[in-house]
């Protein structure tokens, strides 16, 4: 398990300190799938290097499997390091070396013999599948290929801990899909914790069971991914859902109200078209985005009420009556 505790990073410069982190306070269970996002400069990146101490915090401590790292003597760091694997948005490759040798070079800096080197890196480039590009360089590889190398050789080591640094923000919508179904195989079939770092919502909810949202060096909300989705706490966790440059259109119509469907009975319901039958009054659907947690169906919807008030009421009279749930959409 790791624990992150009261953490803190400030970072000096010439013109005065600037604050990444403050008073971080994380669970992440093993097993678990976990989701740190944030936008650019929240200070998502500098939290994920603090967990292996390569930046090491300013206060606060981060305890994995119930050991301080912040009190480890250098060569007990160095070997707790080789528990935790990490993969960059930037593959971080050795142009140099060819596929095989990039995943062995973690093994060859802790003194496992060649041979025994090369058979663990081919076992690991058969799970990423690039069993048949052993011989060939970065160069000749594309984008999702890299990465595949790179998680390869991030568990040359049996990690326990994976973290992902923007692990997919470089590559195309359908290589990103398949580099998270790897990430998935690997915590179901390997039992590694992974920690997810990114500002795409979509990467959060096609792999993770939980998610921490970052803003302005603050954890602003931490939960289920099923519950964040359905029913954000903070403005930042709503922006990240329904993003502000997202296709909800502004229209002459009254109020805007959000309904949240959870995995009850009501989620396969027509509720839209019985309510508007049965009111006998029209709404603009705005937007709305529907998601599977767990097997179970989750989603939200954007509607706008008519801007006669008596209709309005009349028609969130109806979602209450009716058990759904919904709010005003500020």
């Amino acid at each position: 398990m790791i624990e992150i505790k009261n953490l803190g990073k400030t970072f000096k410069t010439a013109s005065g300190d600037i604050v990444a982190l403050d008073d971080i306070n994380l669970t992440i269970p093993d097993g678990e799938i976990f989701g740190i996002i944030g936008l650019s400069g929240a200070g998502k990146s500098t939290l994920v290097r603090c967990i292996n101490l390569l930046e090491r915090p300013t206060s606060g401590d981060v305890m994995i499997d119930g050991k301080s790292m912040m009190a480890l003597p250098e060569k007990e760091l160095l070997q707790m390091r080789k528990s935790i694997g990490m993969i960059f948005q930037g593959f971080n490759l050795l142009e140099q070396r060819n596929v095989l040798s990039n995943v062995c070079f973690p093994l060859e800096i802790s003194g496992v013999k060649r041979k025994t080197a090369e058979e663990k890196a081919k076992e690991l480039l058969g799970i990423v599948g690039l069993e048949d590009r052993t011989s060939a360089f970065p160069s000749q590889l594309s984008g999702g290929q890299k990465q595949r190398v790179a998680i390869a050789r991030a568990l040359a080591t049996n990690p326990k801990y994976l973290l992902c640094d923007e692990a997919t923000s470089a590559l195309d919508p359908n290589t990103t899909r398949q580099i998270l179904d790897l990430l998935k195989k690997i915590n179901t079939e390997l039992g590694v914790t992974i920690v997810v770092i990114t500002h795409e919502m979509k990467v959060i909810d096609r792999i993770c069971d939980s998610v921490a949202v970052i803003d302005a060096s603050h954890i602003a909300e931490v939960g289920k991914v099923s519950a964040v989705f359905t029913s954000p706490k903070t403005q930042i966790a709503r922006d990240l859902i329904i993003p502000k440059d997202s296709n909800i259109i502004s229209t002459a119509g009254g109020r805007k109200i959000r309904l949240t469907f959870d995995g009850g009975e009501k989620t396969n319901e027509p509720l839209i078209s019985r309510m508007v039958l049965e009111c006998g009054a029209p709404v603009n659907i705005l937007f709305a985005d529907t998601r599977i947690f767990e097997n179970v169906i989750h989603g939200h919807m954007v509607i706008e009420l008519p801007a006669e008030e008596r209709e309005a009421e009349k028609l969130t009279y109806w979602l209450t009556e009716n058990g759904v749930k919904w709010k005003e959409e500020v």
